[in-house]
């Protein structure tokens, strides 16, 4: 029987609290096989810097965040795409550790504001634990985080310039009312820039039904055409939605076991990547604007992919 949003929620919220609780990397090597949220056990060869390096974190980029910020949930550099600006007032929406938030925050300013979201407490404990050593390396004290769920967020109507996401939204049961809110909060003019996972294709049912693989970033994506379609039903334009594979194709080449049980489970020759990939979506607040939309020219499907 299908999970509710609120039971799909409380897993997810109970996954990444013990994530947060146990301080170690989601993708990178677990204290047990299938231990970590990607399910990487310790023969995995990824860890969370290298996994941030792959989807498009450069070394500056890395240094500039608290080490203890990066629990390895990135699938995309949402940074590099929202080209912040400073005095600008930005959300990170499922900040978990405030990784992204921390990298933010230089680049809006004194000037600027960041405030992440996340809806587990362990998670905004140890986010907050890491405002110290933001604080002193950068000397900014601009950076704070708020108990709230994406889809009810705790901010007020057109109060944000810039809304970015790292592998989250997808987690959610209730997609629609995540792109209500984001449109709620922009300004006019205001940007989303968001890391993410989509489908190419419908997964079978067996890799479906598999819990683990909502906290895996995998199960909760949604075909291309509707992740567009959703954007551009909340009123946001300039809907822009590429795929990119390197996440995928990273996770696939150090053995991953979470990704190496979903191809257990499709058709034989057939792979992950020919199913999923990773995202970088962007969109305007009231820019009805002839926007790139989806482009599937990036399809990862060769050998070299898994």
């Amino acid at each position: 029987m299908d999970k509710t949003i609120e039971e799909t929620r409380l897993d997810v919220r109970e996954q990444y609290a013990e994530i947060a609780a146990r301080g170690v990397s989601c993708c990178g090597p677990a204290e047990a096989e299938g231990g970590g949220c990607c399910g990487v056990s310790p023969a995995a060869e990824i860890d969370a810097k290298r996994l941030a390096e792959a989807v498009g974190y450069d070394a500056d980029e890395l240094a500039g965040s608290p080490e203890a910020a990066n629990l390895g949930l990135s699938c995309g550099n949402p940074i590099a795409i929202a080209a912040l600006r400073p005095g600008q007032v930005v959300v990170d929406l499922g900040s978990g550790a405030g990784f992204d938030a921390f990298l933010a925050g230089p680049k809006v300013g004194e000037s600027g504001r960041v405030i992440g979201v996340d809806m587990t407490p362990a998670m905004l404990d140890r986010a907050r634990a890491n405002l110290a050593s933001y604080r002193e390396s950068t000397g900014l004290d601009n950076v704070e985080f708020r108990l709230g769920e994406i889809e009810h967020l705790p901010l007020a109507d057109a109060s944000v310039d810039v809304v970015i996401s790292n592998c989250v939204i997808n987690l959610s049961a209730d997609k629609p009312a995540v792109w209500a809110e984001i449109a709620r909060v922009l300004k006019p003019g205001g940007v989303v820039a968001a890391s993410d996972m989509a489908l190419f294709r419908e997964l079978p049912e067996a890799v479906k039904g598999k819990l683990e693989n909502w906290i895996g970033c995998v199960s909760g994506a949604v075909l291309l055409d509707a992740y567009v379609g959703m954007m551009e039903a909340s009123g946001l334009g300039g809907v822009k939605v590429v795929p990119k594979p390197a996440y995928v194709e990273a996770l696939c080449a150090s053995d991953d076991p979470l990704y190496r049980a979903i191809k257990a489970d499709l058709p034989e020759g057939e792979e992950p990547g020919d199913y999923i990939t990773s995202v970088d979506v962007e969109a305007v607040k009231g820019d009805k604007g002839g926007g790139e939309g989806v482009s599937l020219s990036l399809a990862c499907s060769g050998p070299d992919c898994c």
